[in-house]
């Protein structure tokens, strides 16, 4: 494979793993540098890369894994598992200021979700996955996607209207 080939092959989805680093490390900083490497490692195996169905599953798959082994490791004691890729362009001040408000509250919760959950919500809702190709990155069943996805979707969403309602009651 030419140095042109690996190029047209990965680079529209290098944005997606940087994404994917990003709400994993929290640091863009680290996201670049796990996006990087595993820039790095997809180059390093570019002879074997046709015997991949689904290229841009297997580097999303080697973006977790690079990440999550960067958040278990030592050096990582800093780091946490946060979410800030979100933008709103409305006009009125008082919407952006509710908006972010409630963004900075979905990335609480989301905080609170079991690491699959995180996963599985950010593939599907952020990065626009397919349940075929989400369980394929993360080995497991399509049903078992669906499910964790609506157990991920329904604690958000009690939880933020927990937190709007506060008060009320």
């Amino acid at each position: 494979m030419t140095q042109t080939e690996f190029i047209q092959i990965v680079m529209p989805f290098k944005d997606k793993l940087y994404r994917l680093a990003k709400r994993l490390l929290v640091s863009s900083e680290e996201a670049e540098d796990a996006t990087q490497e595993v820039l790095m490692k997809l180059w390093a195996k570019k002879k074997g890369m046709g015997r991949y169905r689904n290229v841009e599953a297997f580097a999303m798959t080697m973006t977790k894994n690079f990440c999550l082994d960067r958040l278990k490791s030592k050096q990582s004691g800093n780091l946490k598992l946060v979410h800030s890729n979100y933008a709103d362009e409305t006009k009125s001040l008082q919407r952006q200021v509710e908006v972010n408000d409630s963004l900075q509250w979905v990335e609480k919760i989301m905080d609170t979700l079991p690491e699959q959950q995180k996963l599985v919500l950010q593939l599907r809702d952020i990065e626009e996955y397919s349940f075929e190709e989400i369980a394929e990155m993360l080995d497991m069943q399509p049903a078992t996607v669906r499910v964790t996805l609506s157990r991920a979707r329904k604690m958000v969403r009690e939880k933020l209207v927990e937190k709007h309602n506060y008060g009320i009651r």
